[in-house]
């Protein structure tokens, strides 16, 4: 049986969930894109206090959902103002979107994405923007299917010697009645 997907505001009790799902995405998704020993040496509980004091001072602007499904919290992502350098613009930027490895394929993301999309809409933002290791073709795909389509702009990243590069993805966003 298939239950329905609910996508709401983060709340502070839900991080050592998100945490244990975004440590489990990078072991998954990273895998034989960065070292092993450093996706192995990743800690849910030293991401859950890293994130816990992000969200305690996370910025209004700076929307960070999670998925439901059956009364558990299934994936989060995060949105809010383009980062260009440090330097904040009047487009809106996917931060980050992970689904527990074991709910892969069964629309958690894209209920994510899309409530992420239809959030910066309507705070009136025309675009948003994501960024995306080279090689995660499965992501790449996942973001083209929606929309999204990389814009040439590549960014150097590395892990422990290791380069992944990143690429940028462009998305136009529907306007929508603005909001707050």
């Amino acid at each position: 049986m298939s239950f329905p997907i609910a996508v709401r505001d983060m709340r502070l009790g839900d991080v050592d969930r998100v945490s244990e799902i975004r440590v489990r995405g990078w072991q998954s998704a990273y895998r034989g894109l960065l070292p092993d020993a450093h996706l192995d040496g990743l800690s849910v509980a030293e991401d859950a206090e890293q994130r816990r004091a992000l969200f305690a001072r996370s910025a209004a602007a700076v929307v960070n959902l999670v998925a439901e499904q059956d009364g558990t919290v299934v994936g989060w992502a995060a949105h809010g103002p383009c980062r260009d350098g440090e330097v904040r613009t009047a487009d809106a930027e996917l931060y980050a979107i992970y689904v527990d490895p074991g709910r892969l394929g069964r629309g958690v993301g894209h209920a994510l994405l899309q409530e992420s999309v239809r959030r910066a809409g309507a705070l009136g933002h025309s675009r948003m923007y994501l960024w995306v290791l080279k090689g995660n073709i499965a992501a790449r795909r996942f973001y083209e299917r929606a929309g999204f389509q990389a814009d040439g702009a590549e960014e150097a990243f590395e892990v422990d010697g290791v380069a992944a590069p990143e690429v940028r993805y462009r998305g136009d966003l529907p306007a929508g009645p603005r909001t707050g």
